[in-house]
C-alpha cells in the first residue's frame, strides 16, 4: 500500500498536493478549530452558552443551504477562478472574526467560516480528485483528504499558541493572512504545474484495469429521482451528524462515563491517527474494487464504536470510541465520493457534491440541538449510546438495498 502511494504521489504530486492543502486550509471553518474560541466568543461578546450554540447552529444551517447553490457551480467556472473565490471568502471571514464586537457580527463572521471553510474549500478539492483521476481516485481523495486528520493534529496547538501570544481576534487576523500569502499562491503555482503533461496520470503504469464510462451522465435531479440514493442518504449522514453531536455535548457523557477531559482530549490522537489511516487503506480498496462494493461495509466500525459504551466501562471504551468513530469517517470519504462517480458520471458532479455536502452540514447543525433535547429530557448515557447504535444498523441494513455492485464503471 504504501509503495502504491508513493508512485502516485511521485508523479501527480502537484494535484494532488493541491487537493490536501486546500482540504487543510477548510479546517479553519471546521468545529474542532472553531471550538478553541467559543469561551473568548462568550466572554467578550457577553454571551450565555444557549445564545452561542444558536448563533453558531444558524450559521452552519445557513452556509449549508447557501452550498447547495454556490456548490454546483464548480461546473461551470474554471477550477483556478472557484479556489480563487473559496480562499478569498474565508480571507473575509477571519478579517470579519478579527474585528466582530456584536452577536450578529459574530453569526455574519461564522456563517462566512463555515461556508468557506468547512464548506467550499473541501468541496472544491474532492470534486476536483474525483473528476481528474479515474484509475487512482479512491487515492486521489485519500490524500485529499487526509488534510482533516492533520489539521486535527496541528491547528489545536496552533490556536492556543495564537491565542496565548496575540489573543483570539487577533489570531484571526494571522489566519487571514495565510491565505493570501500562503495558500493562494501555492494553490495557483500547483494547477500551473498540473497542465504539464509529465504529471498526468495517464503516465502512470498501473494494473488496475479501467473501467468502462456510464453511456449517461447522472444530474442531481436525477439522484434526487433515484430511490438508491434515499437509502443511502442515512449512512452518508451519520458519521457527521453523531460526531458533531458527540463532540459539542461531550460534557455530558464524560463524567458519566467516568472518563476525564484530559482523557478526552489524549484519545483524538487516536481518533485523528485512525481518521488517517483508514482512509488510505480505503483509498487503495477503492481502485481495486469499487466505492460501490465497499459501501456497506464503512458504518461498521461506527456501530461496533457506538455500542461498546452501552455494555463496557473503562477508560479504554473511550480510546475504543474515538479509534473506531475515525476508522468510519476516514473510510467514508473516498468510499462516498467514488460512489457518485461510479453511478452518475462527473458531467454533473459538482452539483451532486454540493448536494451531499450541503445535507452533511445541515445535519451537523441539527445534531446538537437534538442531543441537547434528548439530554434535557434525562435520557441515560447508556440509552443514548445504544439508539445511535440502532440508528447506524438501521442505515447500514438500507444500504443493502441500494446501489448494485453490477453498476461499477
Amino acid at each position: 500500500m504504501i509503495q502504491a502511494y508513493i508512485s502516485f504521489l511521485r508523479r501527480c504530486w502537484p494535484l494532488l498536493v493541491f487537493g490536501m492543502m486546500t482540504v487543510f486550509w477548510g479546517n479553519f471553518g471546521q468545529s474542532f478549530f472553531i471550538s478553541w474560541y467559543g469561551a473568548s466568543f462568550q466572554e467578550d461578546l457577553g454571551l450565555s452558552a444557549t445564545g452561542y450554540g444558536s448563533a453558531y447552529s444558524i450559521a452552519t444551517l445557513a452556509s449549508g443551504l447557501l452550498l447547495m447553490w454556490i456548490g454546483a457551480t464548480i461546473d461551470k467556472v474554471s477550477l483556478r477562478l472557484f479556489v480563487t473565490f473559496s480562499a478569498t471568502g474565508l480571507f473575509i471571514a477571519a478579517l470579519c472574526l478579527w474585528k466582530v464586537n456584536t452577536l450578529g457580527g459574530l453569526i455574519v463572521s461564522l456563517f462566512l467560516l463555515r461556508f468557506f471553510g468547512q464548506g467550499l474549500l473541501p468541496h472544491t478539492a474532492v470534486t476536483c480528485m474525483t473528476r481528474e483521476f479515474a484509475i487512482h481516485r479512491g487515492k486521489a481523495v485519500s490524500i485529499a483528504t487526509s488534510g482533516v486528520p492533520l489539521g486535527e493534529i496541528l491547528l489545536p496547538s496552533l490556536a492556543v499558541v495564537l491565542i496565548t501570544l496575540f489573543g483570539w481576534q487577533n489570531s484571526w487576523f494571522l489566519v487571514g493572512l495565510s491565505v493570501p500569502f500562503l495558500y493562494l499562491p501555492l494553490a495557483h503555482w500547483l494547477l500551473s504545474r498540473n497542465e504539464q503533461e509529465k504529471y498526468a496520470e495517464a503516465n502512470i503504469g498501473s494494473n488496475v484495469k479501467k473501467r468502462k464510462k456510464l453511456p449517461s451522465q447522472g444530474s442531481r435531479r436525477t439522484l434526487l429521482k433515484d430511490y438508491r440514493f434515499w437509502f443511502v442518504l442515512p449512512a452518508i449522514l451519520a458519521a457527521p451528524f453523531i460526531i458533531t453531536g458527540l463532540f459539542i455535548h461531550q460534557g455530558f457523557f464524560l463524567p458519566h462515563m467516568g472518563w476525564s477531559p484530559m482523557l478526552f482530549a489524549n484519545c483524538f490522537v487516536l481518533y485523528g491517527s485512525a481518521h488517517w489511516l483508514s482512509s488510505m487503506y480505503a483509498g487503495v480498496l477503492v481502485d481495486r474494487f469499487s466505492g460501490i462494493q465497499l459501501l456497506k461495509f464503512f458504518p461498521l466500525p461506527m456501530l461496533a464504536g457506538l455500542w461498546i459504551p452501552v455494555v463496557r466501562t473503562g477508560d479504554w471504551v473511550a480510546y475504543a470510541l474515538m479509534m473506531l468513530l475515525g476508522t468510519s469517517i476516514g473510510a467514508s470519504s473516498p468510499i462516498i465520493s467514488a460512489l457518485w462517480v461510479e453511478v452518475y458520471g462527473t458531467k454533473h458532479l459538482g452539483a451532486i457534491r454540493a448536494l451531499i455536502s450541503s445535507l452533511a452540514v445541515i445535519s451537523t447543525s441539527a445534531s446538537p440541538i437534538l442531543f441537547g433535547y434528548l439530554i434535557d429530557r434525562g435520557i441515560a448515557v447508556q440509552a443514548f449510546f445504544l439508539w445511535l447504535g440502532v440508528y447506524v444498523l438501521v442505515a447500514a441494513l438500507l444500504t443493502l438495498f441500494s446501489f448494485s455492485a453490477r453498476q461499477v464503471l
